[in-house]
């Protein structure tokens, strides 16, 4: 019996023993280590669950860094890790590799997480990526400088193009243009193609050539002055009508005094015939005179002007003498026995 107790003791003292044992053993252990900013702990470190007291952890740089000074070991001492002496620092991917016509801008530098902008020389264009990063594992991004080119330039109605390469124009390469035979060209006759790919100007027209001709006037010399003075065909159709109306009014003269008189009937038909056939045979002969010279244009109007002038001058001297005729008494309606005591 008494046995039995002994033994009953000693099986509850034992869990109690080891219970003390742990936590004296859990009390002497550091807490799981943790690193800095751009510090981190060794892959080793990560995959340990206890830290005893004397324990040595090994710290490194975070991705992107790199260490610039300090061996990164921490301690576990009285339950606290003893201060690591690393120092760590961005990782520099220096100046990415430069390709031809191509231009960097850096200004932001070449740290890790700085970034490039690409760009390329006149005549070329970026084709990739047009930026650069630095990571850890270097430069990302790939790019390069292409030489520019233009679409195929197109035909032109009646007209041909100067490009038989099955290539497209580059930059600054120039294409030429003609026109067929009978048209002429409107616009520019060249095409440049320019920095971004487009050219400097619209195709050209080529348009049906139209012929004007110009009709050149040669001035009319000025009239020569007769060598001997002469009188002008106004003032001779003047002195013809004057002279005319004279012998026509010397015509008519009175018989007796006192009384009218008149001229017969066939005088003053004599008469006017004569005065206006003069009259239109001076006016032909003036106009057949004046026609000869452009210059005379000025005397013509004059002598048509007079002409009008005697033709109204004359039918005025015709009406005149027939009137004087109806007033002039010949005595042919007296009877026969007054006659006799008029011929007395």
């Amino acid at each position: 019996m008494e046995v039995l107790l002994d033994t009953c003791g000693r099986l509850r003292v034992r869990p109690l023993l080891l219970m003390y044992l742990f936590v004296l053993k859990a009390a002497a252990d550091c807490p799981k280590p943790h690193g800095g900013e751009n510090i981190v702990l060794s892959n080793a470190a990560l995959l340990m669950n206890q830290f005893p007291e004397g324990l040595d952890v090994t710290l490194e740089c975070a991705n992107g860094y790199v260490k610039e000074s300090g061996s990164g070991v921490t301690t576990c001492a009285d339950t606290k890790w003893t201060e690591p002496d690393l120092v760590c620092k961005k990782k520099d991917c220096g100046t990415p590799k430069l390709l031809p016509h191509m231009i960097f801008d850096s200004s932001q530098g070449t740290l890790f997480g700085a970034t490039i902008r690409i760009t390329c020389e006149t005549g070329y264009q970026v084709t990739g990526n047009s930026y650069k990063q630095c990571f850890a594992t270097g430069w990302t991004g790939r790019a390069k400088c292409e030489l520019v080119t233009c679409d195929i330039p197109a035909e032109v109605a009646n007209g041909k193009r100067l490009w038989e390469s099955a290539d497209y124009p580059s930059y600054g390469q120039v294409i030429q243009y003609t026109c067929d035979d009978g048209y002429t060209l409107f616009g520019n006759d060249t095409l440049v193609c320019n920095d971004i790919g487009e050219y400097d100007s619209e195709p050209p027209e080529c348009k049906k050539k139209i012929t004007t001709t110009v009709v050149t006037s040669t001035p009319t010399p000025p009239a020569q002055e007769a060598s001997t003075p002469t009188d002008s065909p106004a003032t001779t159709t003047a002195h013809r009508v004057k002279a005319n109306t004279a012998s026509a009014s010397s015509a008519v003269s009175p018989s007796l005094p006192g009384v009218r008189h008149s001229l017969p009937a066939e005088d003053k038909a004599t008469t006017a015939s004569e005065t206006s056939t003069t009259s239109f045979q001076d006016m032909r002969d003036d106009a057949v005179d004046t026609s000869r010279d452009i210059g005379y244009i000025p005397v013509i109007v004059s002598v048509v002007c007079v002409l009008v002038v005697a033709c109204i001058v004359v039918v005025f001297i015709h009406k005149f003498l027939l009137r004087r005729k109806g007033s002039y008494d010949t005595g042919e309606d007296l009877k026969p026995e007054l006659l006799q005591f008029q011929n007395l």
